[in-house]
């Protein structure tokens, strides 16, 4: 198991995409600190990075490399290995080369130039997010074996969670304006990972002011160090859920 976690780790970590999205991470990290006045102004650059690329890049190379990776996993199966744990071996390999790229092009940056609160809450949260993406990767690509059908997939999931569903949460709240709905909105946070590392790193921050009138109820339930606590676990089930089903459709699937 941890031969396989090496040579997919390696194999990954030489990739020339992998490669580029860390310079790309650096050069974007760096350059918002040095252009901005100050330090909050380079973090909330950083947190549209982390909020939209660094899910994106996740999901689509997770996805691809699976894909790619096919003929690999076969000679793997032929081998007396257990189907799940090739399958977890490779979403450890995965899971530690795309968080080690992130942390070489944004981590460095924001330790830094932030060592603070601010800055480990934004890399800790980048972390989780990088992690759910491949998780949920890896479900896109046990749901299909079409290569194209597999990459829209998670296109769709990246497309869901970064932009539509703050659209269907703004439309929740306009309909249902005449009635106190607020605190149900912490309730739906809960479906978005997205969101919910978006709401901590904005405390952190001390931005809750830009959630809009719903800030104040996120500020006083996230705020406090069991709205920290169960939003970090709410992270860790959006990583574990999808990842588990995968494991027990992987266990089953004519290959």
């Amino acid at each position: 198991m941890n031969r396989i976690i090496k040579i997919v780790l390696l194999d990954i970590l030489k990739n020339k995409i992998v490669v580029s999205y860390a310079l790309i991470l650096a050069l974007l990290s760096w350059g918002s600190f040095m252009l901005e006045n100050n330090t909050a102004k380079g973090l909330l650059t950083i947190l549209n990075v982390i909020l939209f690329t660094v899910p994106l890049v996740s999901v689509l190379f997770s996805t691809i490399y699976i894909y790619n990776s096919s003929e690999f996993i076969e000679l793997l199966l032929s081998q007396p290995i257990e189907r799940k744990k090739i399958w977890i071996s490779l979403f450890t390999g995965l899971s530690v080369a795309m968080v080690l790229a992130f942390f070489l092009g944004a981590g460095i940056p924001l330790l830094i130039n932030s060592p603070g609160t601010a800055g480990l809450m934004m890399l800790l949260a980048g972390s989780l997010i990088t992690v759910v993406f491949v998780g949920l990767a890896f479900l896109s690509c046990i749901l299909t074996r079409d290569k194209a059908k597999g990459i829209g997939l998670a296109i769709l999931f990246w497309l869901y969670f970064a932009i539509l569903f703050d659209a269907l949460v703004l439309f929740l709240l306009f309909q249902f304006s005449e009635y106190p709905i607020e605190e149900a909105m912490v309730g739906i946070t809960a479906l978005s990972p997205i969101d919910l590392a978006r709401i901590q790193i904005l405390l952190h921050l001390d931005q809750s002011a830009m959630m809009g009138y719903t800030g104040a109820i996120f500020k006083d339930f996230f705020g406090t160090a069991v709205g920290l606590f169960i939003s970090f676990l709410l992270l860790v089930l959006w990583i574990a859920i999808p990842f588990l089903v995968s494991v027990r459709k992987f266990e089953t699937k004519d290959l």
